[in-house]
């Protein structure tokens, strides 16, 4: 568990890959205003908290649950990137005295069904790993391209991200694993989140990952909730412009404090 920084605690739950370490520069940039407190999903084998494969998507519940135990934190901001904003979602409706706020950056929505291709992907995660991994750059290059006009800085930015990659490598199964389970889960009612929330997204046709109107969707969820778009950035936003992204999450946090 990564446990960095002072000030207002907010939890940082990854996306579908699992490992924290994709996250890196928005969980650097957080720490420098914020107490950060991230993990890698516990059915990761570098994970230090417990999973049960027969609780399925209960394990994040507890989890996060968990973290906030060893931090000694009774509340906190929960924020979910992608997969993790239906963990955050999920957590914030059941455990809302431990929910201060709700981020959710570029998050997928319970009410999301994948499409052809990604159905080949889960069916045969392993199989189709090599396909996947060949047709990324081809979604990555659009945003890339807005975000770094300079092809010096995408170069950079593909051998800095790839070697983040390279070092916490994700599971196929594993990833496929997590959307079964999401997709078998019963989720609380979004409508009883009450805590303020706030949705991070790329603009639209740049986030091929995750469609800027799945996460939109989430504004109809949500009592008190706020949606900023991130310029010039698709579902790479807190990894591409990691101090753009935590400084949308200080004023946020602020505001969010203020007013409670």
């Amino acid at each position: 568990m990564f446990d960095r920084g002072t000030g207002t605690p907010i939890v940082l739950i990854p996306g579908l890959q699992g490992r924290w370490e994709w996250m890196r520069p928005a969980v650097d940039a957080l720490a420098r205003q914020h107490r950060v407190i991230t993990f890698s999903l516990c059915d990761e084998r570098t994970s230090p908290f417990p999973c049960d494969p027969k609780r399925a998507f209960e394990n994040y519940i507890e989890q996060v649950d968990a973290a906030l135990d060893r931090a000694g934190i009774d509340r906190a901001v929960i924020a979910g990137v992608s997969f993790g904003g239906l963990i955050a979602t999920e957590f914030a409706a059941r455990r809302p005295q431990r929910t201060s706020a709700l981020v959710l950056a570029n998050a997928l929505h319970a009410s999301f069904e994948p499409d052809a291709r990604q159905q080949r992907y889960l069916q045969a995660p392993l199989l189709m790993s090599p396909v996947f991994a060949a047709t990324a750059p081809g979604r990555m290059r659009p945003e890339l391209s807005v975000t770094f006009p300079s092809m010096v800085q995408r170069l950079r930015f593909t051998a800095e991200n790839g070697l983040r990659v390279v070092m916490a490598p994700s599971s196929p199964s594993r990833m496929a694993r997590r959307v079964a389970w999401a997709k078998s889960h019963h989720f609380a009612d979004p409508h009883s989140v009450k805590a303020p929330a706030l949705i991070v997204t790329g603009e639209p046709g740049l986030d091929r990952i995750v469609p800027v109107d799945v996460s939109r969707r989430y504004l109809s969820d949500f009592e008190r909730v706020e949606h900023i778009v991130m310029k010039g950035t698709g579902h790479l936003g807190l990894v591409t412009r990691p101090d753009e992204f935590a400084g949308v999450l200080q004023r946020f946090v602020n505001g969010a404090r203020l007013s409670a």
